[in-house]
């Protein structure tokens, strides 16, 4: 499980980072037209479907990563009621949940892709594929950090989730501890 956690932490990394640019590059295309169009007085014609782009992919990597780290919101209503004993149960079934979701993203969004594609996206003359390519690599990345996070559960360690107050899973309350390493990450549960 620790090679499986720094492998998907390092890929949560690096679509972190890739959103990240991308966000910015989509800030600086907009900004680019803006200027260029009520400035200069022409379009850069390539700048909106490019930035469209882009906002599909932050998205959905950020997406995926947000639910390998346990940042989207959760519905703990339910779990107030039910034993303690039954509240991984429910986490799993949840994640099943997401698992189903993302695999449903790249099934249709590999169907939308496949009729799409004999099309070309205006102003960047490729295939329209590439419109829907954010959406099957959302997917895969849901279901792979979905399925991670239903390991760690069967296997007794630790998976963090929406509003735990021990980011750096330490054991200390948020802004009181060091960030520990990933063998830190995978303590037993208390």
């Amino acid at each position: 499980m620790i090679g499986l956690a720094r492998a998907t932490g390092a890929l949560a990394q690096l679509g972190l980072w890739l959103a990240g640019i991308g966000l910015v590059l989509m800030c600086a295309f907009v900004f680019a037209q803006v200027v260029s169009r009520y400035l200069l007085g022409f379009s850069l014609f390539w700048a909106e479907p490019a930035s469209v782009m882009l906002m599909g992919w932050f998205i959905f990597i950020g997406a995926a990563v947000g639910v390998k780290e346990g940042y989207h919101l959760s519905f703990d209503v339910g779990l107030m009621v039910v034993p303690a004993s039954w509240r991984p149960w429910f986490h799993t079934l949840s994640d099943l949940v997401v698992v189903a979701f993302g695999a449903g993203m790249v099934w249709f969004g590999w169907q939308l892709a496949a009729r799409a594609a004999s099309g070309v996206v205006p102003g960047l003359g490729i295939s329209r594929l590439w419109d829907f390519a954010p959406l099957i690599g959302g997917g895969v990345l849901l279901v792979l950090f979905s399925v991670e996070r239903i390991l760690r559960r069967a296997a007794g360690l630790r998976t963090r989730r929406f509003g735990d107050m021990d980011d750096a899973a330490d054991g200390a309350r948020d802004g009181t501890g060091a960030p520990g390493r990933a063998e830190a990450m995978l303590e037993r549960k208390e």
